[in-house]
């Protein structure tokens, strides 16, 4: 079975748009590959070196995937400080990482131009780090979105340089793995783009019913179609989007018949909409708030995962250091 990893940034709460993408993923990969899904708290601190509440936000992003379905039965979940192989795969892999190469990435040179008060080492380490946690675990496949393709080809080719340095084929050259082109991509309540934490945007799974209303009855429209069957604009669209996903298919074919006839009252599309994203989001907060309250639970998910995650680790870390030549006397 081919191993897969992922990484889960613990930068904030999960919204619809990480549900029907990056979730739904999850939930299907772990079914026919060997899962690696770690929350990546190191790489958190790149741009947030002090953050107000680290293990906080490790705790809400571990819930909320474990009640969205993620089974520590059939993937190893792990936080990423609770091994620290990682730590020193990296130290050893930053041996032949290139500044010039490091410099040149699109994602430090973004970074390094929203922050220049914090350009750190880890900033520009970064894919080194993100090589890592995937090259530990000796990964085939590894599911990346558009931001991070770049990052996944330096891990390609710290591999294939670790590889030819040392005259061994030992490391796996990870493929990108694109499991979702099927899986609609989510829009934000503001009119365009995909929904976003950055963006503020986003309707959260954690949300309760008075805050999802409040956001839906806010978000963008336009003065409503002049001419029968006109073409939607891009804010009514993103809302008839959502609605395809939460609601049933009378009722999306009922407001687009209104919308053609131009009879459409996006008041009444609206109150229609945040009803059944509450129906849809009920279920999930709940496990999401039960899950929050297990702590025994919660330390059973993160001690199992800690246990298989170092296992991997440290068989890894240590055939790397006999490779280099770190050999007891």
């Amino acid at each position: 079975m081919e191993t897969v990893v992922s990484g889960i940034r613990p930068t904030g709460k999960l919204h619809l748009g990480n549900y029907f993408g990056a979730v739904k993923n999850f939930l299907k990969m772990q079914k026919e590959y060997n899962c690696y899904f770690f929350i990546a708290d190191y790489h958190s601190l790149t741009t947030h070196p002090t953050p107000g509440d680290l293990h906080g936000n490790v705790k809400q992003v571990l819930a909320e995937y474990l009640a969205c379905g993620l089974d520590p039965e059939a993937a190893t979940i792990y936080i990423q400080s609770d091994v620290p192989e990682v730590a020193e795969l990296t130290l050893l892999m930053n041996m032949n990482a290139y500044l010039g190469e490091l410099e040149r990435t699109t994602s430090f040179k973004d970074k390094a131009r929203k922050q220049p008060e914090n350009v750190n080492a880890g900033l520009l380490t970064y894919p080194v780090l993100m090589a890592a946690d995937i090259l530990i675990h000796r990964a085939a496949k590894v599911p990346v979105g558009k931001d991070q393709e770049q990052n996944l080809e330096m891990t390609r080719k710290f591999a294939g340089r670790f590889n030819r340095i040392y005259n061994q084929e030992y490391f796996n050259i990870p493929q990108s793995f694109n499991y979702g082109e099927e899986l609609v991509k989510i829009p934000g309540l503001d009119g365009s783009g995909k929904m976003g934490k950055s963006e503020g945007n986003g309707l959260y799974l954690a949300d309760d019913e008075k805050t999802i209303r409040k956001k839906v009855m806010k978000a963008v429209t336009d003065q409503g179609p002049t001419e029968p069957n006109s073409v939607m604009p891009e804010p009514v669209r993103n809302l008839y989007t959502l609605l395809e996903v939460v609601s049933t298919p009378d009722t999306v074919e009922y407001f687009t018949e209104k919308f053609n006839s131009c009879e459409i009252r996006y008041g009444d599309l609206k109150k229609q909409l945040a009803e059944d994203i509450v129906k849809f989001n009920a279920p999930l907060r709940e496990r999401i708030l039960d899950i929050s309250a297990d702590a025994a639970y919660l330390q059973k998910v993160v001690n199992m995962g800690k246990e298989k995650a170092q296992a991997s680790a440290a068989k890894t870390v240590k055939e790397v250091r006999e490779i280099i030549g770190f050999k007891p006397f």
